[in-house]
């Protein structure tokens, strides 16, 4: 006999417990259905756990600027263990909450993997269940190449299970993940190497973000190898890494692979076929602006989608979906335009609405960019100069800005109030007359001519 629900959720990450969270604040019956650790992706091995060693690096780095404000510090030694197991404690504070949460809700938590049986139906480890409404959830998980050796190598959930700071990393991979790992390594005190299959970091980004932050990542010792193919990985007699490449180079003496060259969604398992589901060659599951399949009454939200791979976009879209299916709002959706996203890098990158480029492509001449290049007030004093820069993407003779683009420390906290400018239909004018606030770097943006 099958219990019958509202709706039921398929993934306890970001979107499932949101969508559930929501119904069930409309009175809907709910459940999610979770083989993992509670929260997902974000909570576990992405955003979470992510941040903290962010935090942990840009100590690292205020350290050694303390003596050019004056700061006699001394010899300073990092403890990475003692790092992780503070950021676990705090990871599993987070799971703890989580299962109290879903109780407290009147959600109902079911431990274990689930498969469609038909369009209504699941089967969770033996048992069935049947909703009204089913919205797939799961998530994504790292890719590895088929590459002979690759299995030497870590992905970003093997970062989170290192029990120290390895001396020597390869990172693979040119995306935002490739990137703050490799600044996490480095500001800690790993040598680093980074193998790009193509010529530029964070391809998709606005060129000023990628070119200014290739300049930073070498000014720090990074080393980046351009258009450099992993052709095989073996371990050497000593324990360590070589890793030979298609151009015929031969890199050694490392003590961590990382593969970060993307996530594949987690659909193989859900036997979607059983209930008339579409996925795309990679596996990802095609939406409508309502988050629908095209099977009635199945949905899916967040990673899954492959559209805007952000914990905020799955937490936006599943409110939205419940808002429409149990709250009466009829036509409730997630826009997927003008989202705001930040690059934890160092140092951080914010950014929101068109590239330069794709902007040019749209609008053709009616595009005019305004942007500035400056040392911020806190790198004046200090012998590493790390540079901010700013973009601001205007279209048509009224200069609405479609797009703003920022690199340097605080990017990460000014772009949200920027981004809701830009949703608004902010043009130059709106930003010129607004009484900036001084001494900061985001008065920039108000000033910038």
């Amino acid at each position: 006999m099958s219990k019958h629900y509202d709706l039921i959720a398929i993934g306890a990450g970001s979107g499932g417990l949101s969508v559930a969270e929501r119904a069930a604040r409309y009175g809907a019956k709910c459940a999610v259905i979770e083989k993992g650790r509670l929260g997902g992706t974000c909570v576990n091995v992405g955003c979470v756990p992510k941040k903290v060693m962010w935090f942990g690096a840009g100590i690292a780095h205020t350290l050694k600027d303390a003596t050019d404000y004056g700061f006699q510090v001394g010899e300073t030694r990092f403890d990475w263990a003692a790092l992780k197991a503070s950021r676990d404690a705090y990871v599993k504070g987070i799971n703890d909450w989580y299962h109290t949460y879903l109780s407290d809700s009147n959600i109902d938590e079911i431990a274990g993997t689930a498969r469609f049986v038909d369009a209504r139906t699941l089967d969770v480890d033996g048992q069935r269940y049947t909703a009204d409404h089913i919205v797939i959830a799961p998530g994504g998980a790292p890719l590895v190449p088929d590459t002979p050796g690759a299995e030497l190598g870590i992905t970003s959930d093997g970062f989170f299970e290192l029990e120290q700071l390895p001396p020597r990393v390869a990172v693979v991979g040119s995306g935002y993940i490739a990137v703050e790992l490799a600044g996490l390594f480095n500001a800690l005190g790993s040598d680093v190497t980074m193998l790009l299959r193509r010529e530029h970091l964070l391809r998709s980004f606005d060129a000023m973000l990628r070119e200014n932050l290739t300049e930073e990542m070498f000014g720090d010792g990074i080393d980046i190898l351009a258009r450099t193919q992993v052709k095989q990985i073996t371990r050497e007699p000593d324990g360590t890494l070589c890793i030979e490449c298609e151009n015929g180079q031969r890199l050694e003496g490392f003590d961590e692979l990382i593969w970060a060259i993307g996530r594949y969604p987690l659909t193989q398992d859900l036997n979607l076929e059983a209930a008339g589901v579409a996925m795309d060659e990679e596996g990802y599951i095609p939406v409508d602006k309502f988050q629908e399949t095209g099977v009635e009454g199945i949905y899916a939200i967040g990673d899954v989608t492959g559209c805007a791979q952000l914990t905020p976009v799955a937490i936006a879209a599943g409110r939205r979906l419940s808002d429409r299916l149990f709250g009466g709002m009829k036509g409730r959706h997630l826009p997927y335009e003008n989202i705001a996203t930040v690059v934890f890098s160092h140092p951080p990158i914010g950014t929101v609405g068109l590239t330069e480029s794709i902007a040019r492509d749209l609008h053709g001449e009616s595009v005019k960019v305004y942007q500035t290049r400056f040392t911020a007030m806190y790198n004046a004093l200090t012998e590493r100069k790390q540079k901010t820069a700013m973009k601001l993407v205007t279209v048509g003779a009224q200069e609405k800005v479609v797009g703003c683009h920022i690199i340097g420390p605080g990017a990460d906290e000014m772009l949200q109030g920027f981004a809701v400018a830009i949703r608004m239909g902010a043009t130059k004018k709106d930003l010129d007359d607004t009484v900036a606030i001084h001494p900061t770097s985001s008065e920039e943006l108000v000033t910038m001519r």
